[in-house]
């Protein structure tokens, strides 16, 4: 018996690999799935474990510093931000990461790994904070986070900051009269390295799920509105000299997150926890929707414990993208011409880098991980379509946090990148072009988390904070330098989530529909 589940796990591990390599080359799967989004609960295991899923990653030239490079990752997804008397922290029983490769072998040549402790001051009291908090030292901030950050490099540890604070969750204005100077004072100085940040943030991922609410209302009213409005991840953020990340002058290196826990864990009669025994991979995020999108429910877990350099061990995978299958559906419901086989270029997007763009000099082991050329200078007015509008310093070079990543990844599936040109029926894609908040001129760039005190919930317009480079680092202060579009809307927090169809059929469904071929999800319901 044993013998035969190692077997059967062995095999999907396999045939996950397979389907990695296949992002857009994957049948559409109408089977009840739990996850949503781009990597938010995609997996039966990690959406029972919200502490440790890996929601998105993001790798970018830093926008006021063309020699550094950002990287920044989240968990936790859906967290609605009245979300107490608990709310919300990373997991000092868990290890979270943001892995490099700079030679293209597919493995880590650089580990930046969080570990966080956790402390109250007093469990005498339900609160979070027991009065307003102006500083991060306040007593009145009962339950308090610290963190170090070590850098791996083979079997070599270097530890780069140790003790520093994470910014706690916005309880609310009452509580948190500043947060943003909270948030400010959470950045880290690294000697000789660059800085640090963790802490709440909003959920920068944006795009219309509403698919499900028969076909945007049944007549395509239901379009243009960010349903991921108004929820809060936790994230780790990284600027560093991007000398320091790449190897002699290849300038290109690949990225990706995990998550470790150890491989046992004992709840005990009392509710205390026991973990023990060795640090395994139970999640995995490079590429935005490949996990949610292109991976089977049966082979979803083995997935986020796959690491990266067994991706293109089964010699299927080159077929799948070679030959995909999820063209064939449109061209058979929508009428939309598939482009013709074989799709290397689909390889390359999402597998090795694209030749000339990011693809490593030399050997390149094929694998699912972001790629980014730190040679190509950011831009003062960034293309929400990245690459495909001319933008080589967006996705899918490397990804910024405005990067519109589902409109990109159709027009992908549909040529686009072969032809240079986008496919003028999906032009409008889901009609949510950028976030819900605007994102910060400053590191760490993400936008201010939602408060506690917005009355409508998650989902609603009025909860965007005003989170502001004067209002403190990473918010934009009045306007919209970078492009926000206010829309309101989205469903009430559902703690456990419901079954659901793909974020494929989503996606597909509303760039269809909005293009006016009438017919046939990161749907923002709540953790």
């Amino acid at each position: 018996m044993t013998t035969a589940r190692f077997n059967l796990r062995r095999r999907a591990v396999a045939l996950v690999t397979a389907a990695a390599a296949s992002l857009g080359g994957s049948a559409l799967l109408l089977a009840p799935v739990a996850g949503t989004a781009s990597s938010h609960r995609e997996a039966p295991a990690i959406a029972a474990d919200p502490l440790a899923d890996n929601t998105d990653t993001y790798a970018f030239v830093s926008p006021d510093d063309a020699d550094n490079v950002t990287l920044i990752a989240n968990w936790l997804p859906f967290q609605e931000p009245a979300g107490g008397p608990n709310f919300y922290y990373f997991d000092p029983e868990a290890r979270y990461y943001i892995h490099v490769d700079n030679d293209g072998d597919a493995k880590p040549d650089i580990s930046y790994r969080w570990t966080f402790k956790s402390d109250y001051k007093t469990t005498g009291t339900f609160l979070y904070n027991t009065g307003p908090v102006n500083s991060l030292d306040d007593d009145t901030l009962n339950f308090t986070q610290t963190y170090t950050l070590d850098a791996i490099k083979g079997d070599k540890t270097k530890t780069l900051v140790s003790d520093a604070k994470v910014a706690p969750s916005y309880v609310g204005d009452a509580s948190m009269p500043n947060y943003a100077a909270l948030r400010d004072e959470a950045i880290v100085g690294i000697k000789g390295e660059g800085r640090t940040f963790a802490g709440q943030a909003d959920d920068p991922f944006f795009l219309d799920l509403r698919v499900f609410d028969l076909l945007y209302g049944g007549d395509l009213s239901e379009t243009g509105t960010d349903t991921l409005n108004g929820f809060n991840v936790q994230s780790v953020a990284l600027e560093v000299p991007s000398k320091h990340l790449t190897r002699k002058k290849d300038p290109v290196i690949g990225v990706w997150s995990t998550t470790e826990r150890r491989s046992s864990n004992v709840v005990n009669a009392d509710g205390t926890r026991e973990a023990s025994g060795d640090f395994v991979q139970v999640s995995r995020l490079g590429n935005p929707l490949v996990n949610e999108v292109v991976i089977p429910l049966e082979l979803k877990d083995a997935f986020n414990s796959l690491e990266p350099e067994n991706d293109a061990s089964v010699a299927a995978a080159v077929d799948r993208v070679n030959d995909p299958e999820l063209p064939k559906l449109i061209e058979q419901i929508y009428g939309i011409p598939a482009p013709k086989t074989p799709r290397d270029d689909l390889f390359a997007v999402f597998l090795t880098g694209i030749e000339g763009l990011n693809k490593p000099k030399g050997e390149v082991t094929p694998a699912e991980m972001l790629r980014l050329n730190t040679s190509i200078e950011p831009t003062d007015d960034p293309d929400r379509l990245g690459v495909l509008a001319k933008d080589t310093a967006g996705f899918p070079n490397g990804r910024r946090l405005e990067d519109d990543v589902v409109d990109i990844a159709l027009q992908a599936v549909e040529g686009a990148v072969r032809t240079g040109e986008l496919v003028e029926a999906l032009a409008t894609g889901d009609g949510v072009d950028v976030n819900d908040v605007a994102f910060g001129d400053s590191f760490p760039y993400l936008a201010l988390p939602h408060s506690g005190s917005m009355t409508a919930g998650a989902g609603a317009a009025s909860s965007a904070p005003s989170g502001g480079i004067d209002a403190g680092g990473g918010g934009t202060a009045a306007g919209n330098p970078r492009g926000v579009l206010a829309n309101g809307g989205g469903p009430a927090n559902q703690q456990q989530g419901l079954p659901v169809l793909p974020a494929s059929l989503a996606v597909l469904g509303v760039a269809l529909g909005a293009a006016g071929l009438v017919s046939m999800r990161r749907s923002r319901s709540a953790s």
